[in-house]
């Protein structure tokens, strides 16, 4: 499991993980129309692991082959469905093992309808795949997957990081808030800030991931903000320099 983990997190104790997962739920979306492109792009730009299907892992394995891989076992709904609850378990730890996967990644929602079923979801991943030796991501949202902001204050971020890792996950994959501090010291397991929807400006983005490793994240997992942005690999490049190099703003922007 250190091995693994390893591969997901740079020897500077940061993961630039992006998250390419998206496919599942809005298909064909721009900047996943090919795969396989993006990735070598985001890899050329510093990438130091991909969140990604199944499907992607198998069919982009050459392009996967020099960063970590992370492959989600659980899936929600399409963009088209309705339900908002958690998803079903859809691959085993096997199959991740199978594709040379270093984690899985499955979710969890904290005080949603259904909270019971994602941490049940959660617990029977991470018994799996630590006899596998194999790490696990847990996608803490407080709420649900679209939360309203209402729900994702600083004490319900700090519960639900907590809960992750009580559960066993590995590292904890959690919606950036204010006094995020106050959210990793009481998480004793890796925690990454997810991306969310894409933003307007990248100097905004690049500024929340500043202030989060700053408060003691430890890296990113974030999409859209990626491989929507102009150019994926520029991009990419930006955040690294905030992870792996502590550049200012103004520096990363240059990149861009």
């Amino acid at each position: 499991m250190i091995r693994r983990l390893n591969r997901i997190f740079n020897e500077d104790g940061r993961a630039l993980i992006v998250a390419m997962d998206h496919g599942l739920m809005d298909g064909p979306c721009k900047g996943l129309e090919n795969p396989g492109e993006t990735i070598k792009k985001i890899v050329k730009g510093g990438a130091d692991a991909i969140l990604t299907s199944y499907g992607v892992s198998t069919h982009f394995a050459k392009e996967l082959a020099r960063v970590g891989l992370i492959m989600r076992v659980d899936g929600g709904t399409t963009s088209i469905g309705t339900s908002k609850g958690p998803g079903s378990l859809f691959y085993r730890v096997e199959d991740a093992v199978r594709l040379g996967a270093d984690a899985v990644a499955v979710s969890g929602f904290p005080a949603a309808p259904d909270e019971q079923k994602s941490l049940e979801n959660i617990a029977t991943v991470i018994q799996k795949a630590h006899e596998w030796g194999v790490n696990v991501l847990a996608e803490m949202v407080p709420g649900g997957f679209d939360s309203a902001p209402e729900w994702r204050t600083t004490e319900n971020l700090a519960l639900s990081a907590r809960v992750g890792a009580e559960l066993g996950a590995d590292i904890i994959k959690l919606p950036y808030g204010s006094e995020f501090d106050k959210v990793t010291s009481g998480c004793y397991v890796p925690v990454v800030i997810l991306g969310g929807a894409k933003r307007g400006k990248e100097q905004d983005m690049l500024a929340d991931i500043k202030s989060a490793v700053d408060l003691g994240a430890r890296g990113v997992a974030i999409g859209r903000n990626i491989w929507q942005s102009e150019n994926p690999e520029a991009m990419t490049r930006a955040v690294a320099a905030i992870l792996h190099e502590n550049a200012t703003i103004e520096a990363a922007m240059k990149y861009l």
